[in-house]
């Protein structure tokens, strides 16, 4: 994965469903967060907001799509041009558009496991990974619908 995959899939995950923390539930553990990354936070609110619209933009099925504007510049040196950013949420942004740019954001995906919802990029070769971690929700979703199926007795009441 690029940097630029990285940037936003941790973005996205900064709320961890099936932990149930969020890293954006204090300014301490959001500055944390941003410091990690050598980053300047900005303001929490925005940054639970860019949070909502890019996981809906990914398919979080839990989230209305929404729109956000967040200022980028661009600037043109002897490397040729580039994003650059103020703070995490303009530089996730940043990383958002390259990724478009490139035909890679489809890759950012939300995994569709109802106790999980962690984002990943999909590094298939077809863009067709469904699951975050196949070992993990794919063979729990798979066990549940074998057994909705009928694939599996139904435990016996012993009572």
């Amino acid at each position: 994965m690029n940097d630029d995959a990285s940037l936003v899939v941790e973005f996205l995950n900064t709320v961890n469903v099936e932990e149930n923390t969020d890293e954006l539930a204090t300014a301490a553990t959001w500055h944390a967060w941003a410091a990690k990354r050598e980053l300047h936070p900005g303001p929490l609110a925005e940054a639970r907001e860019a949070r909502h619209a890019l996981r809906a933009a990914v398919g979080d099925p839990r989230l209305s799509p929404r729109e956000l504007r967040v200022p980028l510049h661009a600037e043109l040196g002897p490397a040729g041009p580039r994003l650059t950013a103020e703070d995490v949420v303009a530089a996730v942004l940043a990383a958002a558009t390259r990724l478009a740019v490139l035909g890679e954001w489809e890759r950012v995906k939300i995994c569709p496991a109802d106790d999980c919802l962690w984002a990943f990029f999909d590094n298939s070769r077809n863009r067709s990974r469904t699951w975050c971690s196949m070992r993990v929700c794919g063979n729990r979703e798979k066990a549940r619908a074998w057994r909705a199926r009928g694939g599996e007795p139904q435990p016996v009441d012993s009572h």
